[in-house]
C-alpha cells in the first residue's frame, strides 16, 4: 500500500524576519528539525525560489501546527 503525501511549498520572500533569506539550506534543516522533533516524518528542501515540504498527508494537521509555532503559514 502507497502511503499518501502532500507537498507544502513556502516562498522564501516571504519567510519571516527571524529567519535567514540568504541561507535557504539552513531553513529547510531548521524546518525539518522542527517538524521531526513534533513527531512529523518530513523531507524538507531549499528549491529555487521556495522551501519544500514533503510530509504524509495523515500528518499534516500536526505539521500545520509546527508551521504556525514557526511563524511560516
Amino acid at each position: 500500500m502507497t502511503m499518501a503525501t502532500t507537498t507544502v511549498r513556502i516562498d522564501i520572500d516571504t519567510l519571516p524576519d527571524h529567519l535567514d533569506r540568504s541561507r535557504p539550506s539552513v531553513v529547510a534543516e531548521v524546518i525539518e528539525a522542527a517538524l521531526r522533533e513534533g513527531g512529523i516524518n518530513a523531507d524538507c528542501s531549499d528549491i529555487f525560489s521556495h522551501i519544500k515540504i514533503d510530509l504524509p498527508t495523515a500528518q499534516l494537521a500536526a505539521a500545520s501546527a509546527v508551521l504556525v509555532e514557526l511563524q511560516l503559514i
